[in-house]
């Protein structure tokens, strides 16, 4: 595979990846995530005030940190939606590795793929001299853009799940992510990400997507569930949050003086 992208090179060589999920949007927050050495970070933009020039330091951030550390983290950026402009100004501003959330369907998985790649292939627009591109040092970026990026695409609802195969059968598609929060709610177990009808249907999707030759992903806190799912195949799994972790460490601090923070809700899916 002629890419640079080592986040997509090891999904295609089979290579489960650890990842963290970054929902603190700001460079530093980014950089301190990043040399922590995991295989990726996820920069989240959906549930998260973040905006394309925020991103674009939070990718400048993890770059300096992969420098630094040596530790050769992956930033994968999540758009808000899956939109043809976002997705543009995202990788003009230099995000290799794309999740496109809410993905229905083949139709909307195709048109993610069409809009990471330059026609005639697809409908991204020609940017000229972008970051992507080392603004513009890089003469052959447009005729090569394509064999970079990695396009991960997120299927939510039981809808989604009852179309696995045909997603998969997207060309351009690297992998398929389950977001179990929003499928616990089209399921009916709305804040119950862990119901045990929610987690067979996950096994079952992890399975089906790995049988189609795609990589499963899956944002999994729980350690032991998280590591179910790397046995059951997934290749991608976001195994803790970077807001969770800081609340975690300080609620625990304040209860050693002040008692168990009783009746504080855990909300730990996106």
């Amino acid at each position: 595979m002629n890419t640079n992208n080592d986040f997509k090179r090891a999904l295609a060589a089979g290579r489960p990846q650890i990842g963290v999920w970054s929902t603190l949007p700001h460079p530093y927050i980014s950089e301190l995530v990043a040399g922590c050495g995991f295989d990726w970070v996820l920069l989240d933009t959906e549930h998260t005030p973040t905006d394309v020039p925020l991103i674009m330091q939070q990718l400048q951030a993890v770059d300096a940190a992969v420098l630094t550390s040596g530790h050769r983290t992956c930033p994968v950026v999540r758009p808000a939606w899956n939109d043809t402009v976002l997705i543009k100004r995202y990788l003009d501003v230099g995000a290799k590795s794309l999740l496109l959330p809410f993905v229905q369907n083949a139709a909307e998985a195709a048109a993610a793929v069409a809009a990471t790649r330059y026609a005639p292939k697809g409908v991204r627009g020609m940017g000229g001299a972008t970051r992507a591109s080392n603004f513009g040092r890089s003469a052959d970026y447009a005729m090569t853009a394509d064999q970079d990026l990695c396009v991960l695409v997120q299927i939510e609802t039981q809808a989604a799940l009852d179309k696995i195969e045909e997603i998969a059968a997207v060309e351009g598609i690297d992998g398929i992510f389950i977001g179990p929060a929003d499928l616990s709610a089209s399921m009916g177990y709305a804040d119950n990400p862990r119901h045990p009808a929610v987690d067979a249907a996950v096994d079952d999707a992890i399975k089906r997507i790995k049988a189609c030759g795609k990589a499963p992903g899956i944002l999994m806190v729980d350690p032991v569930r998280a590591k179910q799912c790397l046995e059951l195949g997934a290749l991608f799994v976001a195994v803790a949050i970077d807001l969770l972790a800081l609340r975690g460490g300080l609620d625990a601090a304040l209860s050693d003086f002040k008692g168990d923070l009783a009746g504080v809700p855990v909300q730990s899916s996106y």
